[in-house]
């Protein structure tokens, strides 16, 4: 059995990302994070993440978010985003994100995302069905 893999995209970093320096504006990091949680739901984790919301009426906010910066990123880049879950709990999860380019990392984050009811604003229970598609992607 291989070990779990990380869940991992490409990002292209558009003028939009930038400030006048030409380099990623940091709270753009914080877009470019939630992206990526979205992609992974919809690729990796294979939950539409509209329906998550819209039908299903849960949803996944950041509830903590630690960065690290290590070295800047300019447009035109391509960023290799990669997301793995550190620990599981009963309504949270925390996950480790990484971006890096030519093997640089660029920046690290560490963030608990809350597994939590749209209607009530509460946390709820992750079911055993997503506890197993979120274990493929345990670190």
């Amino acid at each position: 059995m291989n070990p779990p893999a990380p869940f991992a995209t490409e990002k292209l970093i558009r003028f939009h990302h930038c400030d006048p320096a030409g380099i990623v504006f940091y709270p753009q990091y914080f877009v470019l994070f939630n992206e990526l949680v979205e992609d992974w739901f919809d690729q990796g984790l294979g939950v539409d993440f509209a329906r998550l919301h819209g039908e299903m009426r849960l949803g996944v906010p950041m509830r903590r978010l630690e960065c690290e910066f290590l070295s800047p990123s300019r447009i035109g880049e391509k960023l290799r985003f990669s997301l793995a879950v550190k620990k599981l709990g009963g309504t949270s999860m925390s996950v480790a994100i990484e971006a890096s380019a030519g093997g640089a990392v660029r920046v690290r984050a560490l963030c608990v995302l809350v597994w939590m009811s749209l209607d009530t604003h509460r946390p709820v229970a992750i079911d055993q069905a997503m506890r197993a598609k979120l274990g493929q992607f345990a670190a």
